[in-house]
């Protein structure tokens, strides 16, 4: 099968996380040839019709997509299901609405809500302050995936409503120009994995960010140094952990069930990750969910799929037979 790899266009120089999507892509393609198919790495051009004349061109039976900053912004990341729905191409992952819809965090927040899914109580840049409490809150950005512009100084005690939205306007431009603010969960930190096969979608097992050695106060959040800087504290003591004791059976059972509602709430396809927090009463609380994380050798997908004996292969291979049909529409959930 002839396999358009999708993925971002990546300057010369760009910062670890955008040079990351190349990483993905080039895996990607290694495992595309290795399950004997034509593997074609395309960039998403500055200009989308750029793209669709090269698409054209190739004539792909599907294309694999990879992209998550078009023009090195992630609130474009929309466009390119938009495109290949548009043009009528089998794609993998995602449409244009669950893309949308889950990597705008105050729509996927607003859409949690609605369904009853658990999310932390929240403030956006510009609506009112009634929901506003005193304590400890994490500003983020509402776009920006992969901790752009999160450490733990975003993690700050506000004891009003006017301070937090000065240090909010403060923030935004590092943030990708919009942001909000978050109740911080003091607790425990899980990533569930969710990849489709053919009776519906699968969670891989539950990992666990441990934060070692984290002083008393240090906020334990998983920010752009932990994921990227590799010669950084936060970076080698955040290990994932995936062994769990008898009293966790619950919890973890609760976090799978949450996570196979949102996969469901939000229309997912192929593979996501959905975040969360657990609070010290053991309340689990969603963060974040992402309709399409990384699926480099090193990225906690990967490593969750190994937890549950699948190799890279595998996973690629379950991704691809999901894009069933015109538009790459998978199966529903089971």
């Amino acid at each position: 099968m002839k396999v358009v790899v999708l993925h971002d266009q990546v300057p010369a120089g760009a910062p670890p996380d955008q040079a990351d999507s190349l990483i993905q892509a080039t895996q990607v393609a290694g495992h595309l040839a290795r399950l004997g198919h034509e593997a074609l790495p395309v960039s998403f051009a500055g200009r989308p019709q750029e793209t669709e004349e090269r698409l054209r061109g190739l004539s792909p039976e599907l294309v694999f997509n990879l992209v998550e900053s078009p023009l090195g912004q992630g609130r474009l990341i929309h466009l390119a299901p938009l495109l290949l729905e548009r043009m009528g191409l089998r794609f993998t992952g995602a449409g244009t609405r669950a893309m949308l819809l889950s990597s705008n965090k105050l729509m996927a927040k607003r859409l949690m809500q609605r369904h009853g899914l658990p999310t932390p109580p929240w403030l956006a840049a510009r609506e009112a302050g009634e929901d506003f409490q005193a304590g400890r809150w994490i500003i983020k950005s509402v776009w920006e995936h992969a901790s752009v512009g999160l450490d733990e100084d975003s993690v700050r005690e506000y004891q009003a409503a006017r301070a937090l939205r000065q240090e909010m306007e403060r923030r935004q431009p590092s943030l990708g120009g919009d942001c909000f603010a978050e109740r911080f969960i003091e607790g425990r930190e899980f990533n569930l994995a969710l990849l489709a096969y053919d009776r519906g979608v699968q969670v891989l097992p539950p990992a666990e960010i441990i934060f070692e050695g984290y002083a008393a106060g240090k906020p334990k959040v998983v920010g752009y140094k932990a994921k990227w800087d590799e010669g950084s504290y936060e970076y080698h003591h955040t290990p994932r952990n995936y062994d769990f004791p008898p009293k966790d059976r619950l919890l973890l059972q609760e976090l799978t069930a949450l996570s196979l509602r949102a996969w469901r709430v939000f229309g997912l396809r192929g593979w996501a990750r959905v975040d969360f927090r657990v609070d010290r009463r053991g309340g689990p609380w969603i963060l974040e969910v992402n309709a399409n994380p990384c699926l480099a050798a090193d990225a906690g997908f990967m490593a969750a799929a190994d937890q549950a004996h699948l190799d890279a292969g595998q996973v690629v291979a379950r991704i691809m037979a999901d894009a069933s049909g015109p538009g790459g529409h998978g199966r529903e959930a089971a």
